[in-house]
C-alpha cells in the first residue's frame, strides 16, 4: 500500500511547481518582446533664471586728491625788511585788494622820509632864488650892467638848482616807497590761507612768505588719475566730490587735464573747479567721481557670475531647456549687481544661482526669478 501512494504525491508536486513558474515565464516573455527593461523616472533639477533686460548704466572714473586754492599767492616782505609791528588778519579771513594785512616797524623809515622832505624844500628855495637872479641878469643884459660871463653863470646856477630839486624829489619818492613797503597789503581779493607772521618777527625778503592768499576765493580739487582712465576725461564734465566728515557731495566741473603722465607712478593730473564753501578747506582729502558716459547694459546678480581658467562666464538655459555656457565681460559693479559689457543681449534666461553644480547640455526645469526671492539677496 505504501508503494501505491508515491506516484500520487509526485504528480501533485509537479503541478504546484508549474503553477509557480508560469507567472515568471510570462514576465520573461513580455520583457523579451519589449526589447528593454523599464527605467525608473528621473526628476530634472529646478533652477531660477532671470532675463536681465537692459538697464541704464553710467560709466564713471573715480580718483582721490586734495582741496586747494585755485590761484595761490605768496605775500612776503619787500625791500630791506624790518620787525613786524602789527598783524591785522588771521587765516580764513576774506580780504579786499589793498587791505592792510600787517605793519612793519617805521622807526627808521619815517625820519629818513622827513629828512628828504626838508632837503627837497631847501632845494626848491635855492632853485627859486637862482631862477630870480637869472631873470634879473637877462633884464639888464642889454644895458651892459653885467658882463656876459656873469649872465651865463646865473643861468647855469638856475639850471643846477632845478636839477637838485629833481634829485631831491626822486629821493623823496624812493623814501615814500620804502615807507609804503612797511605796510603789507593784499594784492587782490581773496581768502587768507595761511599766516606765518608774528609781532616782533624780523621780516625780510629771504625769510619766506608771511601770508598765503587764495586769489578770488576760488577753490579746486587736484587729483591724480590712472593712465588708462585719463583718456575718458575731458574739460567740462560734471564731477561729484566728497570730503571726509561731510555727508553731502559738492558738484564741480573738470577744468584741466594734465598734459604729462608721471613715468614712475603712471598717473596723470586733473583739476576740478568747485564752488566756494566754508567746508571746502584747502588741504582736505577728497574723493571725486566723474561721469564719462551713459549706456544700456545687462545687470546680473553677483551669484550669476562664474569664473574659471577661461575667464568670466554665465550659464543660460537655451532652447530645449538645456544649459549652455556664455562667456561675458564685466564692466564693473554697482549696488544692484554686476554690469555686463559684452556677451549678453539681455534677453537670455540666465541661471542666477548654483550654476557651478550644473553641466553644459544638462536639461533643467526653470522658474522665473520674479516668482521667487532673488538668490543671495541680490537685486535684479
Amino acid at each position: 500500500m505504501t508503494n501505491m501512494k508515491k506516484p500520487t504525491e509526485s504528480r501533485s508536486s509537479s503541478c504546484g511547481a508549474r503553477r509557480l513558474l508560469l507567472p515568471l515565464l510570462l514576465a520573461a516573455t513580455l520583457t523579451a518582446c519589449s526589447g528593454k527593461a523599464a527605467e525608473p523616472a528621473v526628476e530634472l533639477p529646478l533652477v531660477t533664471v532671470l532675463a536681465p533686460g537692459l538697464s541704464d548704466v553710467t560709466t564713471s572714473v573715480e580718483f582721490t586728491g586734495t582741496i586747494n586754492a585755485r590761484d595761490e599767492t605768496a605775500i612776503a616782505a619787500e625791500g630791506e625788511g624790518a620787525r613786524i609791528a602789527a598783524v591785522l588778519v588771521e587765516a580764513g579771513d576774506r580780504v579786499r585788494r589793498g587791505q592792510l594785512l600787517a605793519r612793519l616797524d617805521t622807526s627808521v623809515a619815517q625820519p629818513q622820509l622827513r629828512s628828504i622832505e626838508a632837503a627837497l624844500a631847501e632845494a626848491r628855495a635855492a632853485a627859486d632864488l637862482a631862477a630870480a637872479e637869472a631873470r634879473r641878469a637877462e633884464e639888464v643884459a642889454a644895458s651892459g650892467a653885467l658882463s656876459a660871463q656873469e649872465i651865463e653863470r646865473r643861468r647855469s646856477a638856475a639850471v643846477s638848482a632845478e636839477a637838485k630839486v629833481q634829485v631831491a624829489a626822486a629821493q623823496l619818492a624812493e623814501s615814500r616807497a620804502r615807507l609804503a613797503r612797511t605796510e603789507i597789503r593784499a594784492p587782490s581779493d581773496g581768502i587768507i590761507l595761511t599766516r606765518d607772521a608774528e609781532v616782533g618777527q624780523l621780516a625780510t625778503p629771504s625769510s619766506g612768505a608771511l601770508f598765503r592768499l587764495g586769489r578770488g576765493g576760488a577753490i579746486e580739487m587736484r587729483g591724480v588719475v590712472a593712465e588708462q582712465d585719463l583718456p575718458a576725461l575731458a574739460p567740462g564734465q560734471l564731477a561729484s566730490v566728497r570730503i571726509t566728515g561731510v555727508e553731502r557731495a559738492f558738484e564741480g566741473k573738470v577744468r584741466l587735464i594734465g598734459a604729462v603722465i608721471d613715468p614712475q607712478t603712471r598717473l596723470g593730473s586733473v583739476r576740478i573747479d568747485l564752488p566756494s564753501d566754508p567746508q571746502l578747506r584747502p588741504g582736505a582729502f577728497a574723493r571725486a567721481q566723474v561721469s564719462v558716459s551713459r549706456d544700456q547694459r545687462p545687470v546680473l546678480p553677483q551669484t550669476a557670475l562664474l569664473a574659471d581658467e577661461r575667464g568670466n562666464y554665465v550659464l543660460i538655459v537655451a532652447d530645449g531647456d538645456k544649459v549652455e555656457r556664455r562667456d561675458v565681460q564685466v564692466d564693473g559693479t554697482r549696488t544692484d549687481g554686476i554690469v555686463i559689457s559684452a556677451g549678453l543681449t539681455g534677453s537670455e534666461r540666465v541661471v542666477t544661482t548654483a550654476g557651478a553644480f550644473l553641466r553644459e547640455g544638462e536639461r533643467v526645469r526653470t522658474v522665473s526669478a520674479a516668482a521667487s526671492p532673488a538668490p543671495g539677496g541680490a537685486k535684479s
